[in-house]
C-alpha cells in the first residue's frame, strides 16, 4: 500500500550531515538496523526486480529463493488458525478527521460483531481505521506490512502482524486467509488487490469470494468506464462486471457478505489442502 509519508521520512530522521541518530531503527524484514546501518534506501523486492548493474546478481538468487520460501513458510505457519476473515484494503493517506476514516473504522467494528476477523496491509489511514474497528470491538484484527524505500511499521491496533519484503508472498496471504474483500477508497495499492481480486475470481482461482467496493461516489468513475469502455468493446463481459458489488455503509457491506457464505460452514469456507 501506498503511505503519504514519502521518501522523505528517510531525510526527517537524520541530521544535517545525513547522519542517522542512533534512535532511528529501520526494520528490512524481521532484521531491526539502529543508526548508520539503516542508511540504506533499497528494498529487497526493488533489489529482485532490478536489472540494471553488474550480472554476478545470478550468483544470489538462491539465496533469495531460499528467504521468499521463508516468507512462506512463516506466513502460512502464523496465519493457519485465523477464523474466517475479511481483507479490508484502502489508502494509506486518509487522515483520522476524514469521513472515510469513520466507515473504515465502522466496517472493521461491523465485521467483528459478524464474527470475521480483520485483515489489512498494517499500514496507517484506512488500514488502520478497520484494525481499530475490530479491535475495539473485541475482534481478531490482523496486519500483513510490506517493506518500502521508506519507513511504515503496523498500526498500533494489530493483533496479529507479519512484515514481508515481496509483494506476492504478503499477496497470496491475503487472498488464501480472506473469504472476501472490501475495498475502501485507495489508490494504486488499492487498484492493485482489487483487479487482482476480479482476474483471480474470473479465471476461477478462487470461488465463493465477494469483492466489494465501499462507496460508490467515489468508485462511479471506474465503474462506468468499466461499462462504457471494456463491456461494450467486448474486452469483459458483462458476467464479469457482476463480480463487483457496492456499498455505502458498514452493514450493507457486511450484509453481502455474509450472504454470500451462506448455508457454508468453516471447513467449505476453508477448503481442502490438496495432500503432497
Amino acid at each position: 500500500m501506498i503511505s503519504d509519508s514519502g521518501s522523505g521520512s528517510e531525510k526527517r530522521h537524520a541530521g544535517d550531515d545525513g547522519r542517522r541518530s542512533r534512535d532511528d531503527v529501520v526494520h528490512r524484514g524481521p532484521v531491526q538496523l539502529r543508526g548508520e546501518r539503516a542508511l540504506e534506501s533499497t528494498t529487497m523486492d526493488q533489489r529482485l526486480l532490478d536489472r540494471r548493474g553488474p550480472t554476478d546478481w545470478v550468483h544470489t538468487d538462491p539465496w533469495r529463493v531460499l528467504r521468499i520460501q521463508s516468507e512462506f513458510v512463516e506466513g502460512f505457519g502464523a496465519l493457519a488458525e485465523v477464523p474466517r476473515a475479511v481483507a479490508v484494503f484502502g489508502s494509506a493517506r486518509t487522515p483520522l478527521d476524514d469521513p472515510q476514516y469513520e466507515d473504515a473504522r465502522a466496517l472493521g467494528a461491523a465485521l467483528a460483531e459478524a464474527g470475521y476477523a480483520v485483515i489489512t496491509g498494517g499500514g496507517p489511514g484506512a488500514m488502520e481505521a478497520a484494525n481499530r474497528g475490530a479491535s475495539e470491538t473485541g475482534g481478531f484484527s490482523i496486519g500483513l506490512g510490506i517493506e518500502l524505500p521508506f519507513e511504515q511499521s503496523l498500526n498500533e491496533w494489530v493483533d496479529l502482524g507479519l512484515n514481508f519484503r515481496y509483494f506476492f508472498a504478503r499477496k497470496t496471504m491475503f487472498v488464501k486467509y480472506s473469504q472476501a474483500f472490501v475495498c475502501m477508497p485507495g489508490g494504486f495499492g488499492t487498484l492493485d488487490e482489487l483487479f487482482e481480486a476480479m482476474t483471480l475470481v474470473q479465471t476461477g482461482k478462487i470461488t465463493r469470494f465477494p469483492i466489494v467496493l465501499y462507496g460508490s461516489e467515489y468508485w462511479s468513475g471506474l465503474l462506468d468506464w468499466l461499462r462504457s469502455a471494456m463491456v461494450r468493446e467486448g474486452k469483459i463481459s458483462p458476467a464479469d462486471f457482476d463480480l463487483l458489488t457496492v456499498a455505502d455503509s458498514a452493514e450493507d457491506a457486511v450484509r453481502i457478505i455474509v450472504e454470500a457464505h451462506r448455508g457454508e460452514d468453516e471447513d467449505e469456507l476453508y477448503g481442502e489442502e490438496t495432500p503432497w
